[in-house]
């Protein structure tokens, strides 16, 4: 998965006033230094803090996956997650994914298959199969919908969901298997390189 490079630093607030911790926190490549109180989710900070809105509020109680983000890479349920608790992560919400006017492969995916309907939890599915690729654990189509299942769609688009993980899946097997075949093909031909030399 690509990482923003972005490290500008943006001061929040100055000080942390009683009640209030300080936190640093990296959303979307750009590190940002506030103040707030302990009890706030990582869900509200990042919607009414940043309006970074593509989290979704759902359910509240960490059952439906609609605000799925990624700590560290890592999919959470943002709002089972305290804010102060992450402090030094390095937080991507649907809205960082995209370089500029290129979107990332899995948002490519769900246009290209439809993966989506309302579109209400299709930030939180988008930020969860993000991850999952990344866990390189999913190996086959059913793998995918049992490591996806976290997160609900009440449109019922699961079909096409799937098919827009498992295309953006293969495509990174192709891709692995074929810079495989390169570097198998480069150390032979050095071995050939090698075994000329040496040649009397």
């Amino acid at each position: 998965m690509h990482t923003p490079t972005r490290t500008r630093t943006h001061d929040v607030a100055s000080s942390p006033t009683p009640g209030t911790v300080a936190v640093a926190l990296t959303i979307n490549g750009v590190r940002h230094a506030l103040t707030l109180e302990p009890w706030t989710s990582l869900l509200d900070l990042l919607r009414e803090r940043f309006q970074l809105t593509g989290t979704k509020k759902g359910c509240d109680h960490g059952q439906c996956g609609a605000c799925t983000v990624l700590v560290d890479g890592v999919r959470i349920n943002a709002c089972l997650a305290l804010a102060v608790a992450h402090d030094g992560a390095a937080i991507m919400t649907v809205e960082g994914l995209a370089q500029g006017e290129t979107l990332h492969p899995v948002q490519q995916a769900f246009i290209d298959h439809d993966a989506f309907q309302c579109g209400y939890c299709t930030p939180g599915q988008i930020c969860s199969a993000v991850g999952l690729l990344a866990e390189d654990h999913a190996h086959c189509r059913d793998d995918v919908r049992e490591q996806m299942s976290g997160n609900l769609c009440r449109c019922g688009a699961y079909v096409n969901i799937t098919n827009a993980v498992e295309a953006v899946r293969l495509a990174q097997t192709d891709k692995e298997d074929e810079e495989d075949k390169e570097d198998k093909e480069d150390e032979g031909d050095e071995k050939d390189k090698e075994d000329q030399e040496d040649a009397p």
